[in-house]
């Protein structure tokens, strides 16, 4: 029970990497509250949490990550059922793999508002509700803000922005109690891994030392600890979890 009477907001928490940390989450001992674009995908998981821990109360959102009033709004819900909020897990985003020479500028203004600028107004807005608990920022950053990719620049361009969110904002905040630290998956078997056919997938594991590519608990299990006083006194720091796949 690491997070036992914690609080907890989990963008991007309706599938994959967010799901399963909501799942940890609560495991451990948190309250939880979770993100999605949609409302039905929002109920859908809710639906799902309600069913594997049915005497936990589960709070789900659908607001527009990159407006200010919604975020704000969100979290004095979420303060006035549960109290308190300790932790944000800015985990919400959209990868990419179009040829640069193929990028239309909505296609680039949708990454930037969705992996970079949520990640602004959700930390900057949490900002007075986490001094008073001395909380937690957690960002989803990704093995490709260190080493690129092939294709889709802005993706890496955008994990790179949350590195240099996470390192400063760790050092801005610091003062006012506040940890900020980011966690870097690498090949996780989430639906899209799943989705892709396993010429793709096996010389993929071959270029991993450690033989298998990750599991959403993997990375969820990494959130925990950070967000768990064990961690009080790592700030500003990437955490790679990616079983060594860097070159």
């Amino acid at each position: 029970m690491l997070l036992k009477d914690k609080v907890a907001i989990i963008t991007g928490g309706t599938r994959g990497i967010g799901f399963e940390t909501a799942r940890q989450f609560i495991i451990h001992g948190a309250k939880v509250a979770i993100c999605g674009s949609r409302q039905e995908t929002v109920n859908k998981a809710l639906d799902k949490l309600k069913t594997e821990f049915p005497n936990i109360k589960v709070l789900g959102f659908y607001p527009n990550l990159t407006n200010e009033q919604e975020v704000i709004k969100m979290y004095n819900e979420v303060e006035n059922t549960f109290g308190k909020i300790d932790i944000l897990i800015n985990n919400a985003g959209i990868s990419s793999s179009t040829p640069i020479e193929k990028y239309t500028e909505d296609e680039f203004n949708k990454i930037i508002n969705l992996n970079i600028k949520s990640v602004f107004i959700c930390s900057k807005t949490i900002i007075p509700f986490l001094k008073k608990t001395k909380g937690v920022i957690l960002n989803t950053s990704s093995m490709v803000s260190k080493h690129g990719q092939p294709a889709g620049v802005m993706y890496p361009a955008s994990k790179f922005a949350v590195n240099g969110i996470t390192i400063s904002l760790a050092r801005e905040l610091a003062p006012k109690g506040i940890r900020v630290n980011a966690v870097a998956p690498g090949i996780t078997n989430t639906d899209m891994v799943k989705a892709l056919p396993e010429k793709v997938i096996a010389p993929l594991i071959k270029t991993i030392p450690l033989g298998r590519i990750g599991e959403p608990k993997d990375i969820a299990n990494t959130y925990v600890f950070l967000a768990s006083n064990m961690a009080s006194y790592i700030t500003g720091e990437i955490i790679h979890v990616d079983g060594c796949a860097r070159t």
